[in-house]
């Protein structure tokens, strides 16, 4: 497969698994009223560990400890990102919530460019204050603190999820890192929530683990394979958009212009902090992903990215 086919394939996953995600955090919001946003992120996690036991049937012998820990640490980084972005969304409209999580794609691809190139950080840091207005006193703080820790638990996700799909064949690496989330969030929250659950909130947690995150982050583990980190993060701008149009139509979260323009400048940064394609073809071809060495598998990515986990 050429790189230009690799990274178009690569793009096509990502854009599915975005519309995806928007479409299960439209949802999420509904739930949040019987269960709050730490138990629909729980319930999430909590089905998305279990269906992904019971189909992939992972066995621990197959796997180096490197990618064992690899997959650990994206378990425990899942966790914060479902956990802390959920907590964003019950405080912040879902356009300004996405938009300030995508700092951690923005900043993954900011690190990766050179020189001037650098100087769309600013653009994003305008994008970041026509978003929460601090200067009209309406902000919520709280909110923003959530997404923005969201934020650097995406950026880490993004170089795990290279890392561990570089080294797993197939879906193997979230067989590993969703189980160790759901174990992660049900002691965070877990306890707390159980008692509030009913069949019917079960049965929607379970569609909804499968609009996300199961097929979304297959889709992402399978692009990253095709595509670079700073490529990846790059394409993640189009989410904050994606995620302000679907707040409008489902939600009917009604943007003021000051917030449309935000969205645009973040969208503009992380277009123009990197316009790198696919990863070289010998990455998917000859030896199979589980039997090359991991230290050579991300071809791309600096040693400051693959010192993650």
């Amino acid at each position: 497969m050429t790189t230009s086919h690799s990274a178009r394939d690569g793009a096509s996953m990502a854009m599915t698994s975005m519309l995806c995600v928007q479409l299960g955090l439209a949802v999420s919001v509904g739930l949040i009223d019987e269960l709050g946003p730490a138990g629909v992120a729980w319930l999430r996690l909590f089905w998305a560990g279990i269906l992904l036991l019971v189909l992939v049937r992972p066995r621990p012998a197959a796997f180096s400890r490197e990618t064992l820990l690899c997959g650990v640490a994206l378990g425990a980084v899942t966790a914060g990102l479902t956990l802390l972005f959920m907590a964003a969304l019950a405080r912040l409209p879902l356009g300004t919530a996405a938009a300030l999580e995508f700092l951690g794609p923005l900043g993954v691809a900011v690190v990766r460019t050179r020189g001037t190139a650098r100087a769309w950080a600013l653009v994003a840091a305008g994008g970041v204050l026509c978003l929460t207005q601090p200067w009209n006193g309406a902000v919520d703080a709280l909110g923003v603190a959530f997404a923005l820790s969201a934020a650097a638990c995406w950026a880490s996700y993004i170089l795990l999820t290279q890392r561990v799909g570089d080294a797993v064949s197939g879906i193997g690496g979230l067989a590993i890192s969703m189980p160790v989330a759901a174990v992660v969030a049900t002691v965070a929250v877990g306890p707390g929530i159980v008692e509030r659950l009913t069949p019917e909130l079960l049965l929607a947690g379970l569609g909804l683990a499968l609009l996300v995150p199961v097929v979304p982050f297959a889709l992402e583990m399978m692009a990253l394979r095709r595509l670079t980190a700073g490529a990846f993060g790059t394409l993640m701008a189009l989410e904050p958009a994606l995620a302000l149009v679907i707040g409008f139509v489902a939600l009917h979260q009604v943007p003021n212009l000051v917030a449309v323009l935000g969205v645009g400048l973040v969208v503009a940064a992380g277009v123009g902090a990197e316009r790198a394609g696919g990863r070289t073809p010998d990455v998917e071809a000859g030896t199979p992903p589980a039997q090359r060495p991991l230290d050579a598998h991300v071809l791309q990515a600096p040693a400051s990215e693959l010192s993650s986990c």
